[in-house]
Formats: C-alpha cells, sequence, structure tokens
C-alpha cells in the first residue's frame, strides 16, 4: 500500500498548484536548543542523524536506572536478558506483523520488550506490542477489522492536484483515538515509569529534513492534559506518506514566538527504526555518573536481543511497466522503497554485531503472492494476519540474517574441480 499511494502522490504533484493550507515558520536552528513542545516534556525526543545521541544516551540511562531500581523492589536476582522489538512500516501489511505477534503470545514464548520502536504502521502496531499479550484481542482486531474508510477519504481530484495530499486522514485520526484509551495511556506511564520500558516511535521532520524518535512513555507519564491527543498526532504523523496523506504540523514555542514542525511518514527516512549507528558507549555511559561502574556492568555483562519485524516481501514484484513518465517514476520509487527498505535491515544487522546484539529478523514469506485490491482491504488482511501467525506457530518466521545474505566468507571456496 506504501508503494501504490506514494507513486499516486507523486503523480499529483507533477500537477500541484499554490492553493495549499498555511503554516507557520519553521523553528531556526538558532533557538532548537531553547524550544518547547506543548504538552511535551523536554528531552523525549530525539533526533536520529547523531546530533543527539548524549540526549539518547541520558534516555538510555535514566530507563536502565529505573529499571534496576524496579527489580530491587521485587527481589529480582538479575534483570535477565534486554530484548528489542523494531517494526517497520508496510501499510496494509502490518497484518503480518500482528499476526506474528498475537500468534507468538499463544506460544506462550513471547518476550517482554525493554524497548519497541515503530515506523508508519510499525507506529501504530508497537503500543500495543509494547503492552504485551493483554492487548492482543485490540491489535487483532485493528488488522482484521478496520477497512479502508477506517483510514482514508478522498479529496477528490481537484482538491488532491491542488492541495497538499490525495486523502484526508482524519478517519485514521479517528481510529487512532479510539484505541488510545486513558487506560492504554495509564498502561504505557506506568511501563515507563514503574520498569524503565521504552517506547519510541519514528517520524520525520520534513523541514530539517531529519528522522525523529518520540518517548510515548515519557509523554504518557507527564499527566498534561493533552498527552493522549499529542501521542495520537505522532501514531498519525509517523503513518503519514507524502503525497498520500497530509503531513501533520506540531507546535513548539520559542524565544516567545510560536512555530511548526511539518511531520511525515517516519518511513521517509528509515523504513525500520532503532538507535543511530553513531550511538555508541561514550554516548550511554557517563564516566563522572556516581553510578557509573554499576551501569557499565550490566550494559556489559546482559545478554541483549534484537527482533526486527519487516512488513514487507523481500524485493518488488514483477510487472510489465509502461512508457510513460509518470509510471516510469513511479516504479522507480517503488523500487528505492523497497531496496531502502532492504537495505535499513542490513545496517541493524551491522549495529547488532558490532554491540554483540543477537539478531532476529522476520519478512513477509515469498510464498504468499497475494496482492491486495485496494488500501486496507479487509480480505486481504486477514489472509496474512493468518500468515503471520502460522509462520511463528511453524517455526520459520525468523532470520538470523538480512534477507540475501549468505554468512559463508569467500575464503572459505572449496579447491577447485580437476
Amino acid at each position: 500500500m506504501r508503494r501504490r499511494l506514494v507513486l499516486v502522490g507523486l503523480g499529483a504533484s507533477l500537477v500541484a498548484g499554490c492553493d495549499v493550507p498555511a503554516r507557520l515558520a519553521s523553528l531556526p536552528e538558532k533557538l532548537r536548543g531553547s524550544a518547547s513542545f506543548h504538552g511535551l516534556p523536554k528531552g523525549t525526543r530525539v533526533l536520529t542523524d547523531g546530533s543527539d545521541d548524549a540526549l539518547m544516551g541520558h534516555m538510555a540511562r535514566e530507563s536502565l536506572r529505573r529499571e534496576l531500581a524496579y527489580a530491587e523492589r521485587t527481589g529480582a536476582k538479575s534483570l535477565g536478558p534486554a530484548t528489542y522489538l523494531a517494526i517497520s512500516g508496510g501499510g496494509e501489511n502490518g497484518a503480518y506483523g500482528a499476526g506474528l505477534l498475537t500468534g507468538w503470545s499463544a506460544l506462550g514464548t513471547r518476550p517482554e520488550f525493554k524497548v519497541v520502536t515503530g515506523v508508519s504502521t510499525g507506529a501504530l502496531i508497537a503500543p500495543f506490542a509494547f503492552l504485551g499479550p493483554a492487548y492482543d484481542r485490540e491489535l487483532e482486531r485493528f488488522y482484521t477489522a478496520t477497512g479502508k474508510k477506517d483510514v482514508m477519504a478522498s479529496n477528490g481530484l481537484v482538491a488532491a492536484a491542488l492541495g497538499e495530499s490525495l486523502y484526508d486522514s482524519t478517519p485514521l485520526l479517528h481510529t487512532i483515538r479510539s484505541v488510545l484509551t486513558p487506560t492504554m495511556m495509564a498502561d504505557i506511564a506506568r511501563e515507563y515509569t514503574e520498569k524503565g520500558r521504552l517506547l519510541c516511535i519514528a517520524t520525520t521532520n520534513l523541514d530539517v529534513p531529519v528522522g525523529v524518535l518520540w518517548d510515548i512513555g515519557a509523554i504518557a507519564a507527564s499527566g498534561h492534559r493533552d498527552a493522549a491527543e499529542l501521542v495520537a498526532k505522532i501514531l498519525l504523523a509517523s503513518a503519514s506518506i507524502p503525497g498520500a496523506f497530509p503531513p501533520v504540523m506540531i507546535d513548539l514555542e520559542a524565544g516567545g514566538e510560536h512555530f511548526q514542525e511539518m511531520h511525515v511518514d517516519g518511513g521517509t527516512v528509515s523504513q525500520v527504526a532503532f538507535y543511530p549507528p553513531s550511538f555508541a558507549g561514550d554516548d550511554l555511559l557517563v564516566t563522572g555518573a556516581g553510578d557509573a561502574v554499576r551501569l557499565r556492568r550490566t550494559v556489559r555483562d546482559r545478554p541483549r536481543r534484537l527482533y526486527v519485524i519487516r512488513n514487507a516481501r523481500p524485493g518488488a514484484d514483477i510487472e510489465t511497466v509502461d512508457r510513460s513518465t509518470v509510471k516510469i517514476a513511479s516504479r522507480a520509487v517503488s523500487t528505492l522503497i523497497a531496496t531502502q527498505g532492504i537495505g535499513d535491515l542490513y545496517q541493524l544487522y551491522v549495529l547488532a554485531q558490532r554491540d554483540h546484539i543477537d539478531f532476529n529478523v522476520a519478512w513477509i514469506p515469498a510464498s504468499f503472492g497475494e496482492k491486495a485490491g485496494e488500501p486496507f482491504e479487509t480480505g486481504y488482511m486477514n489472509r496474512l494476519y493468518r500468515v503471520g501467525r502460522a509462520a511463528i506457530a511453524d517455526g520459520t518466521a525468523w532470520s538470523k540474517y538480512p534477507p540475501g545474505y549468505d554468512p559463508t566468507p569467500l575464503t572459505q571456496i572449496g579447491p577447485a574441480a580437476g
């Protein structure tokens, strides 16, 4: 669905006019350090270009401290492995990830994740995945009962050509609000505050442009009256494919002036998110901290596992491309998106090797060759949901390597025949 909408959006952009909604100016670089977001506690979002690695380190340290304190209160002898989950974009293909997760619960082996990250449709899955099996029924309903009318409404040809998007995403915002209940927000806040667990959603700040990771647990725990609405807007932004859905404008203030940031689909920067390669031990562990030795020992000795759910098949579907400008450009963009997604998996694999994290990745099997007849086609999603459940049940879901990677080195080539 992502490809189809981006491509149509590309076609619309060729004839776009100037009759678009007004907006406030973007934040000047010199005011970035003093800017505050309405309802957002300070330090609860980081840029993924490496410029906020120190802030990310602070977030990780405080999370670990809360986790250690929880272990002491509950009498746990050790923290156990740190298990991470990163969920990719993929539109209606998110039904695969939903099926995999609920099927994992049915096996009784699904871990409690220390960190959950989500991009685009992965952002919509992430809160359910973070809260665990207790929310499996809601997750299943979201990806088996949701239809196109619950996600988008057409703006019409003229409005699409002269405006900012082909579709109105208000139905998706209403759907997000309906599941983001006060109980869910309280549950997210509790896991963040008591156990130090992190739920992070990726968007793209199109003004800079740069990827952004939002600390949803910190926002939920802030107690701000608009916290739930801000989280809903972040989830919507993460799933707002440029050209297909309108961008989400997020207000901020600095120096007594009001500004706005334009946020769109996190997949614009990366199809799946974890932490940037620039983030390293020196960012996580501050030498001068009073508990530095304890934190260092915990990070060094603790087993870590990363599970990545790629809500897509490896490679692109074969089709005959018409010799027209829009068709050729559209096919090129879809190919770029597909290859970017595979590249993101390789980056996470390298990162896991560097940081001694056990790497596991799942993707839609090539044997599932169906295509959705329309975005968020309910029948298609139900069938794909069952594929996800079957993959985890029969033990074929996880691979230790990204698609197409052969771990056999060239130095192990045998002697030539003859």
